[in-house]
């Protein structure tokens, strides 16, 4: 694969700003209605932004399911193959710029994507994700083996990760609202963000959209999934969590 867009392949300039989206965790999903009060930056900006979320395409650890953080696979024939739906499925809409994860399977997700429209891909490290550490390459029952307290939390619960030597949800958090943070303050009508399973929990959290809670792992991103937030001022909608139409259709 190759660089998309004009501007080919940079890095998202960090900003100097003081006001940063919280990393706590809030509300239960049985209370996710799709609107909630955000961070400081966003509760002070008269910007509106229409935030779509796309989870990279699968490599060969997805498709065994072993948890893969910093690992740096490429996309697998079918992640490739995720990658061009979502692409397809966004065809219609207008994409000037694609934010990315620098992880290989992450960037050529958003290159797939961004082609098309001649987009710039801007990577950013803080989209990476988790550094799992010890559970680097194990599956969730190799996990849960050495972490029996995980049994009732299942794999997609992510706040409750803190892997030996790696990274907790806490730290994803801080970082990811950092990203979000600066994002918010170019104050772009849209944007495109492709990214992986762990930021994009830890971004509904920073939004205030999902909580840590026994229902927490009811919320998921399955590989080459969008999802759609419109940013307002004080608040953000959900349009879509999840969707996978474009896969099952492909």
């Amino acid at each position: 694969w190759s660089p998309g867009g004009e501007g080919g392949i940079r890095t998202l300039e960090r900003l100097n700003t003081s006001a940063r989206f919280p990393s706590e965790c809030l509300q239960p999903l049985d209370h996710l209605s799709g609107v909630n009060a955000v961070g400081a930056r966003l509760a002070n900006s008269s910007a509106v932004m229409l935030l779509t979320l796309i989870r990279h395409g699968p490599t060969e650890w997805n498709e065994t399911r072993r948890f893969q953080g910093r690992t740096n696979l490429p996309l697998s024939a079918s992640g490739r193959a995720h990658a061009l739906a979502a692409a397809g499925a966004l065809r219609s809409e207008r994409i000037e710029r694609v934010y990315s994860s620098d992880l290989q399977r992450a960037l050529e997700t958003a290159t797939i994507v961004g082609t098309p429209h001649a987009a710039d891909i801007v990577t950013d490290e803080r989209l990476r994700e988790f550094d799992f550490g010890d559970w680097e390459g194990l599956t969730w029952v190799e996990i849960v083996a050495r972490n029996p307290h995980l049994y009732e939390r299942g794999p997609t619960a992510a706040s409750y990760y803190a892997p030996e030597n790696g990274e907790t949800f806490e730290a994803v958090c801080k970082r990811v609202g950092a990203f979000l943070d600066d994002l918010m303050a170019q104050r772009l009508e849209r944007a495109v963000v492709v990214t992986h399973a762990g930021p994009l929990h830890a971004m509904f959290t920073v939004l205030k959209l999902s909580a840590s809670s026994p229902g927490e792992h009811r919320l998921s991103f399955a590989p080459g999934s969008i999802s759609q937030l419109r940013i307002e001022p004080g608040e953000a909608k959900i349009l879509r969590v999840n969707d996978r139409r474009h896969i099952v259709a492909s």
